[in-house]
C-alpha cells in the first residue's frame, strides 16, 4: 500500500472482541490476572498498555521497524537512546540539534562522564576523523532544526558502522510519512511526536523506534524501569492524530513551498532555509532519501531588531515553540527552542538574533504570504 493508505489503516486492534474502529482506551492503573503466580499479556500500565502497544505497533509498521515505543515527551525518548547498552559511553551530536537536545547532552549526560562531541554531520570526514577514536552514538537530525542541514543517510550508516557504532536519526521534522530513516541503514529513529505525528499541539510525547530486535528489548527495559512511558489517553490522541499525518503533511509542505519562494525573493530577506529549493545545500541527498521537504521554514533578515519587529507584527503566525501543527507558528529560535544553548556555542554554529523560523500550518497559503508581507513590509 502506499503511505498515505498505511497511515489511515493501523489494523491494530483485531485483539477487540468489538472491532471499534477508534482503539479503545485502556484507562487503568493494573490488570486482573489469571493465577497467584501467572501473568496475562498486561499487568502494569507502566509496563504495558494495549492502547499503547496499539500506537506502538502502528508506528513501528509506518517506520518499517522491528518495534517502536511511546514515551512522554521527545526527550523522554532521546533519554532513553541514551542508556541503551550498545551506546556505550560517547555520543557524537549534530551541531544544529534542538536546544532541549543539547541541554540533556551537555547538562545532563557530559556531567555524568559521558563523552559529548558536536560535528557538521553533512560533512561526512568530520564524522569519519571522530570515529577513528572509537565507536559511538551518533545522533542527528535530517533535515536539522532550525537551519534544515541535510545529512546523507546511507553515507553516514555506513560510516558509523563500520566503526562499531550505533546511528540514531531524530525524525520529528518529517515523520515516516516523508522520510524512513531505517531503510537508509539506521539503527535507531527517535520523534518528538509532540510535533508532526501529533499535529494537533494538544499532545506531547516521544517515539522511538528501532531496527533490530535486541535493542528493542533493551528500549523496552529501559521504558518499563525509568517509567516514563506515555499514558493511555495520550496514546489514543497520538494515534487518532497519526491517522491525518499525510492529509496534513501534503497540505503544509504545499503551502511551505510557496511560503518559501516567496521569502527568496523579498527584498528584506537575505537568508532563506528551505530542503526544497533547489538551491538549498544537501538538496540533492535529500531528494534522495526523502519523499517529501516538510513545514519548516527558516529565514534571516540581516537584522535582529528587524527579526523582532516582524515576529512581534505577524497575525496568522502566532508567536511559540513547537512545530508541525496545524495553525502556523512563528519565533526566533535563539530566545525559544535554542535558548538553553550558551551565546557562543549559538553564533559558532550560525543561530543569529535574526534568525526566523516558520512552522506553515493547513491556513489557506495566499492568507499566510500576506501576513508574512505586512511583517516584513511594517518591521
Amino acid at each position: 500500500m502506499n503511505p498515505a493508505t498505511q497511515i489511515v489503516h493501523p489494523n491494530v486492534a483485531e485483539w477487540d472482541p468489538f472491532r471499534a474502529l477508534s482503539v479503545p482506551i485502556y484507562q487503568t492503573v493494573s490488570f486482573a490476572q489469571e493465577s497467584a503466580v501467572g501473568s496475562g499479556p498486561y499487568d502494569y500500565t507502566r509496563s504495558g498498555n494495549p492502547t499503547r502497544a496499539a500506537l506502538e505497533s502502528h508506528v513501528a509498521y509506518l517506520e518499517g521497524a522491528t518495534r517502536a515505543f511511546a514515551f512522554a515527551s521527545g526527550m523522554a525518548a532521546i533519554t532513553a537512546v541514551t542508556r541503551l547498552e550498545a551506546a556505550g559511553r560517547r555520543v557524537i551530536a549534530g551541531d544544529d540539534l534542538y536546544g532541549g537536545s543539547y541541554r540533556l547532552l551537555s547538562r545532563v549526560l557530559a556531567p555524568c562522564g559521558v563523552a559529548v562531541e558536536y560535528l557538521p554531520t553533512s560533512e561526512l570526514s568530520a564524522v569519519e576523523q571522530a570515529l577513528r577514536t572509537g565507536p559511538a552514538l551518533v545522533l542527528v537530525e535530517t533535515p536539522s532544526n532550525p537551519r534544515l542541514c541535510i545529512t546523507d543517510l546511507a553515507a553516514l550508516a555506513a560510516m558509523v558502522h563500520a566503526h562499531g557504532g550505533l546511528l540514531a536519526v531524530d525524525n520529528s521534522l518529517l515523520s515516516p510519512y516523508l522520510q524512513r530513516p531505517l531503510a537508509h541503514g539506521a539503527d535507531i529513529v527517535v520523534h518528538s511526536a509532540t510535533k508532526a505525528l501529533s499535529g494537533h499541539g494538544d499532545v506531547t510525547a516521544g517515539i522511538v523506534a528501532v531496527r533490530d530486535a535486541k535493542l528493542g528489548e533493551q528500549v523496552a527495559f529501559v521504558q518499563n524501569a525509568e517509567g516514563a512511558a506515555l499514558s493511555p489517553f495520550e496514546s489514543w490522541l497520538l494515534l487518532r492524530g497519526v491517522r491525518t499525518l499525510a492529509l496534513r503533511q501534503d497540505r503544509q509542505e504545499l503551502s511551505a513551498r510557496r511560503v518559501a519562494d516567496f521569502l527568496m525573493a523579498h527584498p528584506r530577506v537575505r537568508q532563506v532555509y528551505y530542503p526544497g529549493l533547489p538551491t538549498h545545500p544537501g538538496h540533492q541527498v535529500h531528494r534522495r532519501q526523502a519523499r517529501g521537504d516538510g513545514c519548516v521554514v527558516s529565514f534571516e533578515t540581516g537584522c535582529a531588531e528587524h527579526s523582532k519587529r516582524l515576529v512581534e507584527r505577524a497575525r496568522l503566525f502566532t508567536i511559540s515553540v513547537s512545530f508541525g501543527t496545524i495553525s502556523s507558528l512563528i519565533s526566533l529560535p535563539w530566545a525559544m527552542s535554542h535558548a538553553s544553548i550558551p551565546l557562543d556555542a549559538r553564533r559558532a554554529r550560525g543561530l543569529g538574533e535574526d534568525l526566523v523560523r516558520l512552522s506553515v500550518g493547513i491556513e489557506d497559503a495566499d492568507d499566510l504570504i500576506a501576513d508574512l508581507a505586512q511583517a516584513l513590509e511594517e518591521g
